[in-house]
């Protein structure tokens, strides 16, 4: 009989890091998602913190690229919520590079003064959804909810995998 497990085990199982981040994120099995808002606009960043936080995540900012660069290497975050406005060359560098801290870190673009071509190009630089301004704040709620399931959906499968491919779960917990 296969006993129930958690998001966190999850995690857990399909880690590739050992970092400190890491071993903050295991250690409370009931830890909120922890998303990271990138935002140089104060307004904007304002707004989308306090609908987050009200919603029961936990949020973390950050108003520069490097700097959520540098933030995605010591925690793992569940999503990225990226303003760009108008998407530049560092925000799609952005994309592409905070996703390889954490193949399963999902991506929300949110885009200001962009076009059909502009839109693909974020797609193609590992962004999940691209939402355009003036975004409606029930739907950047939604696309977020929407993300997290998918994540969520996506650990679960690679667990099953782990666990049909024979490896002993326990094991893997114990040496971490």
């Amino acid at each position: 009989m296969t006993e129930a497990v958690s998001i966190s085990e999850i995690f857990y199982l399909s880690s590739i890091s050992e970092t400190e981040g890491w071993a903050h994120r295991m250690a409370d099995p009931k830890a909120k998602d922890l998303i990271l808002v990138v935002d140089d606009d104060t307004d904007f960043f304002d707004v989308v913190f306090k609908l987050l936080r009200d919603e029961g995540y936990e949020v973390d900012t950050a108003q520069s690229g490097q700097v959520a660069l540098d933030k995605s290497r010591e925690k793992i975050y569940s999503l990225v919520l990226i303003d760009a406005e108008p998407p530049n060359l560092e925000d799609l560098q952005l994309i592409k590079r905070i996703g390889g801290t954490d193949p399963k870190m999902r991506k929300i673009i949110v885009a200001g003064q962009t076009t059909l071509e502009n839109v693909g190009q974020i797609l193609d630089m590992g962004a999940d959804t691209v939402l355009v301004k003036p975004v409606d704040l029930g739907k950047l709620l939604e696309a977020v909810r929407r993300q997290l399931a998918e994540r969520d959906k996506e650990l679960k499968e690679r667990y099953v995998l782990l666990e049909s491919s024979g490896e002993n779960t326990q094991q893997s917990k114990t040496t971490f």
